[in-house]
């Protein structure tokens, strides 16, 4: 069984849209290099912004 984690002990990012602190997900396991917003709404806004 994997060794728990604490939240505090996860890695963090800052979405370069809403410029809010966001944390890993189990589901980003294998992308969290390629991992840039925070949501689906933060990237589409990114997307129509430009």
């Amino acid at each position: 069984m994997p060794k728990m984690r604490k939240k505090s002990d996860l890695p963090i990012k800052t979405c370069p849209t809403c410029a809010r602190p966001f944390a890993w997900r189990k589901k980003w396991e294998r992308v969290w290099d390629e991992v840039k917003y925070c949501s689906d709404r933060c990237r589409g806004d990114a997307k129509r912004t430009r």
